[in-house]
């Protein structure tokens, strides 16, 4: 059975986990002892470990199970939103020295706001990754690395209802964690590498018409979505993938 590590379980990690655990062995890292200590006792490989955005004196010692493991998903931020360019830097530095020279599977969850806010339709080639610091500088130590720019993530406890949102005629670009657990399940299976995907569910409701599918409020205006598309076509052809929730509007069922 393969060994998947999971660097960063919080809300997706977790869910990542939990939808692999029936396939495959879990590693992990958190932030807390209280919380390794939890996970370990549920059956994971849980460790501590922080990556923080300044130089430190020692490096960060590399992870003991880093040799057993098969794929690595980064969940943690390594943006420029997260921190300054310097910054970015000295957190890939510490997350390098944990990990090592890996040279297994590796996934990167990236965010679809490298994108501007634009109103057109985006594809991966419109920013790419060498543009983007974080992705091009893990890419550039690990190039097998491959990068999955993630929408807004749904599902669950998360729903655009919850939350105080403006322009309400734009257009979401959500996707639901069940098809991010999936899509990333396809592609250690197919052992693919060295990919950049958009991972947005095809369909792009107004936030208005998500808000009151969520509230169950029939939707009668018919009006032009505004903003913004993150198209994820490029990985539905080359991975033959097909969403399990394709629409926005149907998260909360």
């Amino acid at each position: 059975m393969k060994n998947i590590g999971i660097i960063g379980y919080g809300w997706l990690g977790e869910r990542i986990a939990s939808s692999l655990s029936g396939k495959y062995t879990i590693s992990a890292t958190t932030t807390t002892e209280n919380k390794a200590s939890d996970l370990n006792n549920r059956g994971l490989n849980a460790v501590m470990a922080s990556f923080p955005d300044y130089q430190l004196t020692e490096p960060v010692p590399q992870w003991e199970e880093i040799n057993t493991i098969d794929a690595l998903i980064i969940t943690i931020p390594v943006s420029e939103k997260s921190c300054c360019v310097s910054s970015l830097y000295n957190r890939i530095q510490n997350l390098s020295s944990f990990i090592g020279d890996f040279k297994g599977q590796m996934f990167l969850m990236s965010s679809t706001g490298v994108y501007p806010d634009l109103p057109k339709d985006f594809i991966e080639e419109d920013v790419p990754l060498e543009s983007v610091s974080g992705e091009r500088m893990l890419r550039n130590k690990y190039p097998q690395l491959s990068i999955l720019r993630l929408g807004g993530l749904m599902g669950d406890n998360r729903l655009l209802k919850n939350y105080n949102v403006g322009n309400l005629d734009h257009a979401v670009n959500h996707i639901h964690y069940a098809d991010i657990s999936a899509i990333i399940t396809k592609m250690i299976e197919s052992k693919a590498e060295t990919k950049l995907y958009n991972v947005t569910a095809p369909i792009h409701p107004a936030k208005s018409q998500v808000i009151n599918a969520q509230k169950n409020i029939p939707d009668e205006e018919v009006f032009e979505v505004k903003g913004k598309k993150v198209l994820s076509s490029k990985l539905v052809s080359e991975l033959d993938y097909v969403f399990q929730y394709p629409d926005p509007r149907t998260f909360h069922l």
